[in-house]
């Protein structure tokens, strides 16, 4: 049995690595191309750049379909030979089968969770630097989130936001430095509260000091609540709000628990912080979904009607699993339901699939 675990877990891992190499090149390809169009100009060595923070990711979000190709073409290479019968004939079961490969996907997902947990997050940090500053030319949207701090800069001044919505509409305790064209600093304002709406924002709770030539000390006066028209939009503050990405699961619970005690929304959050961990069981809910369409009856072109199958699969949980991300966002379903009910529905599927299949 062992040898036959071996022998299967080696033809999983071949068609794994080939399909992880096809689904990243071709990805690669395609969003490589789209940026060279809406970057003209751009130099090839920040494409390289960019591109290489990138691809940890991209071999993140790609490992659920390799494991579901990898699964079915094991199988439906072992059902075009006759040796899914002659193992059945020797008294294995369709589980006790597929046992080594689905240990090798459990091992693969959760070594790749561990590392994108530990290893993603300072690489995005990274990707997103290059990707405002050399492609998109906006340097004043790229944002570095240490725990609860965004530090935000703009053409002539330098934000620090304490916490932000996930809306970008609304922080708490924001301080802005503001510079002349030789960037001494001029003025520097402070609010407890602020409310964005448009370029218009409105500051309470707090205090404006001036720094003059005229004057040795810094002149500080306080407010209530004051106006102030600034050139960003708050669109582009959403950018700063967005960043479970660039957190570790424990970094982003302890920045959840920070935003709640400032009574700001943190359902976005929420949803992110238990997606990073269901994302981690997509390849396993995918190649237990691909199983019974890839032990049916052989017939001229198996193979290719199979893997058309585990694409459609494919194509059919990332809309389910993407419409679950979007309702808890939007507070229809609570985050932890948004983030596991698209699995545990497939896997429902999937066992009753399986219940129907050769045992």
């Amino acid at each position: 049995m062992a040898l036959v675990d071996r022998w299967l877990s080696k033809l999983f891992i071949t068609y794994f690595v080939g399909g992880l190499i096809v689904f990243i090149t071709l990805f690669l390809a395609v969003d490589a191309l789209s940026t060279m169009v809406s970057a003209e100009g751009l130099p090839l060595a920040s494409l390289i750049k960019y591109y290489w923070f990138y691809l940890p990711e991209i071999i993140q979000k790609m490992l659920p379909v390799a494991c579901l190709l990898g699964m079915v073409m094991t199988l439906s290479s072992l059902n075009k030979q006759n040796e899914l019968v002659a193992l059945f004939a020797s008294g294995m079961s369709l589980f006790r089968i597929v046992r080594g490969p689905l240990i090798l996907i459990v091992v693969i997902s959760m070594g790749f969770y561990w590392a994108g947990d530990r290893v993603m997050p300072s690489l995005n940090k990274k990707k997103n630097f290059i990707y405002y500053n050399e492609i998109k030319k906006a340097p004043g949207m790229y944002s570095i989130v240490k725990t609860n701090k965004i530090w935000y800069r703009s053409k002539n001044a330098i934000f620090n936001i304490k916490t932000i919505s996930s809306d970008g509409l609304r922080a708490q305790g924001i301080t802005l430095y503001f510079f002349n064209e030789a960037w001494d600093l001029v003025q520097m304002m402070s609010a407890d509260e602020v409310n964005f709406k448009g370029n218009t924002w409105n500051l309470k709770d707090g205090s404006v000091t001036l720094f003059t030539p005229e004057s040795s000390f810094p002149l500080t006066k306080g407010f209530e609540e004051k106006t102030i028209v600034m050139t960003e939009e708050s669109q582009d503050l959403q950018s700063t709000a967005q960043t479970s990405d660039l957190l570790s699961q424990k970094e982003l619970s302890r920045f959840i628990t920070k935003n709640k005690d400032a009574g700001l929304d943190t359902i976005r959050y929420e949803v992110d912080y238990h997606v990073k961990m269901s994302f981690a069981f997509a390849g396993l809910v995918m190649s237990l979904l691909g199983i019974p369409f890839s032990v049916g009856r052989t017939r001229s072109g198996g193979n290719l009607v199979n893997m058309g199958m585990g694409l459609g699969l494919v194509f059919f949980y990332w809309v389910f699993y993407s419409s679950g991300q979007t309702l808890g966002y939007h507070g229809t379903l609570p985050p932890f339901v948004a983030a596991w009910l698209p699995n545990l529905v497939m896997i429902g599927l999937a066992a009753i699939l399986l219940s129907r299949s050769k045992k």
